[in-house]
């Protein structure tokens, strides 16, 4: 499989599409409980939430926690991975999966491999600098995977979710869970993020030794929200507010309607997914929000709408698409290929909104399913559909692939990944930790909101909130165990 880098707001070619159909607005919800769902759809997200699960729980080496990448197959470890692991287990334990000693066993090993591994300047014989952590790592070293990967800011973001998620999951006044709150808080304080800043206020995208900081900052509405949030909360190298005013400042560039939804634009759906599984938006507003009359959850809402009536639309007109099959996002794809007069892609951020569009009718089952805790009443009647009408191809034993593309039919080409099935097209033979990570930690949201709840009570997260000038719903509450 090709090297694969994570894609953001700055590091993607922005392409003004604007389109409009007819559609209602969506309208708010809270979905916490299964509720009115039939029973078949409900066997549906049980199934596919155990499924999930258990591609952290196969996949990742047992002695350093490390999950790679991409699963089944030889994969480097993806650190961002991880950190979706490390909150899967505590799901895991939760829904019966696994005992939460086994959950216990597995986030010991993680948190010590991530405490004692080497932190210095090296090209060669390090696994992270100054807190953070490289992007890739070798499965079997624990050190950078190569000279390419770049130590990331956002990916060892995404693993301090699951490292706090784990701080406060485990509670217990025991030896072994008193431990791991021990070693998240030190993985957490040991982060330097004012390092990071090599153009203050804004935080850079990452590092490396030969070529230092990478020319691009976190700036624009993105995944890089949790960056801020965690870089806020520190005890021991924080930002200041002026960081968060920084990264919002461009949020009205890509305010606006697209597709009969009005919304803070981030094309591909993984961007409004990441943050959120970690972080309850729900209720509460910085300055932004007040001033436009939302909060990010009902604004990933409205984009999770805005694409499925992309999809309906289909102005590319791509085989399959609808009202129940949809979703764009970063993902694997066919390759580099011409098809038919149509330009197909390998890995890519794949997204339609005003920022840019994307599309090469490759679909992501992620961007369904991890969105389902912002609009369970379409989500879950797309899933339910892709597995009735493509299931025997695209869902396994470790449930969605990580995509297909029913419009891609060349026999002849060279794929990047994946396999071509006659009768539908192409369809990936591989999960994605960074794609599979928003399916089950979302269900779990929707289902009964035990990492929000959990996350709630972690006194960094709480305090970057505040520090980024959120107030009201959950925030001026006092914490509460789920």
């Amino acid at each position: 499989m090709a090297f694969r880098f994570t894609l953001s707001a700055a590091l993607l070619a922005a392409t003004l599409n604007v389109a409009a159909a007819p559609a209602a607005p969506a309208a708010p919800v809270k979905a916490t409980t299964y509720g009115t769902v039939p029973a078949a759809q409900q066997r549906l997200i049980d199934d596919l939430e155990r499924r999930t699960f258990e591609w952290f729980w196969d996949s990742a080496d047992a002695k350093t926690g490390l999950v790679p990448d991409h699963y089944p197959g030889e994969s480097f470890s993806s650190i961002a991975a991880v950190g979706f692991g490390l909150t899967a287990y505590g799901i895991g334990a939760e829904r019966g999966y696994i005992t939460r000693d086994q959950a216990i066993e597995r986030t010991l090993a993680t948190l010590r491999f991530f405490k004692d591994a080497p932190q210095n300047a090296s090209e060669d014989n390090a696994t992270g600098y100054h807190g953070f952590y490289y992007h890739f790592l070798d499965m079997k070293t624990g050190r950078r995977f190569d000279r390419a990967v770049e130590l990331s800011s956002v990916d060892t973001t995404l693993l301090l979710g699951g490292v706090l998620f784990a701080q406060s999951y485990y509670d217990r006044d025991t030896p072994r869970e008193k431990e791991i709150r021990q070693l998240a808080d030190a993985i957490y304080r040991a982060v330097d993020w004012t390092w990071m800043q090599a153009r203050p206020p804004l935080i850079s995208m990452g590092w490396t030794p030969g070529g230092k900081f990478i020319p691009s900052d976190w700036k624009g509405y993105c995944e890089g929200m949790l960056v801020y949030i965690l870089a806020l909360g520190s005890p021991t190298h924080p930002v200041t507010p002026a960081a968060w005013k920084a990264w919002t400042s461009t949020n009205d560039k890509t305010w606006g309607s697209f597709y009969g939804q009005t919304f803070l634009t981030f094309a591909p759906l993984f961007g409004h997914q990441y943050s959120q599984a970690w972080v309850d938006f729900r209720g509460i507003r910085d300055d932004w929000n007040r001033e436009h009359d939302l909060d990010y959850f009902q604004n990933s809402r409205r984009a999770t709408y805005s694409q499925r009536n992309y999809a309906i639309a289909n102005p590319g007109k791509w085989t399959g698409y609808g009202a129940n099959v949809w979703g764009l996002t970063a993902s694997n794809g066919p390759g580099d290929i011409v098809d038919g007069g149509h330009a197909f892609k390998g890995y890519s951020a794949r997204g339609a909104g005003l920022d840019y569009v994307e599309d090469d009718g490759t679909i992501a089952p992620t961007a369904a399913g991890g969105s389902v805790a912002f609009a369970p009443e379409i989500v879950i009647p797309a899933l339910a559909t892709m597995k009735q009408r493509y299931g025997q191809s695209i869902y396994n034993r470790y449930g969605f692939v990580d995509a297909f593309n029913p419009s891609f039919h060349d026999a002849a080409a060279v794929l990047r990944t994946g396999r071509l099935v006659p009768s539908l097209g192409w369809v990936d033979t591989v999960q994605l930790g960074i794609d599979q990570g928003p399916i089950v930690l979302m269900i779990e949201n929707w289902r009964s909101g035990l990492v929000w709840k959990v996350m709630r009570r972690n006194p960094y997260v709480r305090k970057g909130l505040q520090r980024a000038g959120f107030t009201g719903g959950w925030l001026d509450e006092a914490p509460r165990k789920p």
